[in-house]
C-alpha cells in the first residue's frame, strides 16, 4: 500500500507538535516529515530531530535547486519541506506527517492531490495567547505578533478536510488517530490489494 500524507496546520501553540509526538507512539508505519528552516533553535529542539536548522543563503540554494516540495516564508523565516525525503517515504509505504502552515498546505495539495489535511484549533484565541505565554520560548513582541496573526490563520480552516479542536489534549490526540485510521481502510486505500487477492 502506498503512504499518504497527512498535513496539520494550525496557529503556534494549537498544539501540533504534541499531538503529532502522541500519535506516532500509537501508530505503526507513521513517520514525521522533518522541515527545513531558517529560524534559530527554541531550547529543547534538536537539529535534524526537529528541524534541519539551515542558514538563508543554503535554504535559497535549495530553492533554485527545486529541492522542496513546498515551501514559505513564515514570519520572518524560511520553512521548507524536502521533496526527495517525502516522496521516499511514500514509495516505501510510509504514511507522513508534516506541519506547515496553511500556504504550505496549498501547494502540497497542488502537488499531492490525494494528501489529507487536518486543521488543530485552539478553544479560543484567549487560551492560545495562554498557551504561548506559558510555553516562553519567544519573546513578547513574537507572541504578540503571532496572536495578531492566529485570527488570520484560523479563518484558513474552512477549507481543510478535518478540523480538530484542541480543548482537551488525549481527545484531541484520539480524534487524529481516528482520522488516520480510518483512512488506512477507505477503500480507494484497501482495494488495489484486495483486488489482487480476490476475484473481484
Amino acid at each position: 500500500m502506498k503512504g499518504r500524507v497527512f498535513v496539520l496546520s494550525g496557529p503556534s501553540g494549537s498544539g501540533k507538535s504534541t499531538l503529532i509526538s502522541d500519535v506516532r507512539k500509537r501508530i505503526d508505519n507513521l513517520v514525521y516529515s522533518i522541515s527545513h528552516t531558517t529560524r534559530g533553535p527554541r531550547p529543547n529542539e534538536k537539529d535534524g530531530v526537529d528541524y534541519f536548522f539551515v542558514d538563508t543563503s543554503t535554504f535559497k540554494e535549495m530553492i533554485d535547486k527545486d529541492a522542496f516540495l513546498e515551501w514559505a516564508r513564515v514570519y520572518d523565516d524560511f520553512y521548507g519541506t524536502s521533496r526527495d525525503s517525502v516522496e521516499e517515504k511514500l514509495k516505501a509505504g510510509f504514511d507522513i506527517i508534516l506541519d506547515i502552515d496553511n500556504q504550505g498546505a496549498k501547494n502540497i495539495k497542488e502537488k499531492i492531490s490525494d494528501c489529507r489535511l487536518v486543521y488543530i484549533l485552539p478553544p479560543s484565541i484567549e487560551i492560545l495567547e495562554k498557551r504561548l505565554l506559558k510555553r516562553a520560548t519567544d519573546n513578547p513582541s513574537v507572541i504578540e505578533k503571532r496572536i495578531k496573526e492566529a485570527n488570520n490563520e484560523l479563518s484558513n480552516c474552512n477549507w481543510y478536510d478535518y478540523l480538530i479542536i484542541n480543548d482537551d489534549l488525549a481527545k484531541a490526540a484520539n480524534e487524529l488517530e481516528a482520522v488516520i485510521v480510518a483512512d488506512r481502510c477507505s477503500r480507494e486505500r484497501i482495494l488495489p490489494d484486495i483486488e489482487m487477492k480476490f476475484d473481484i
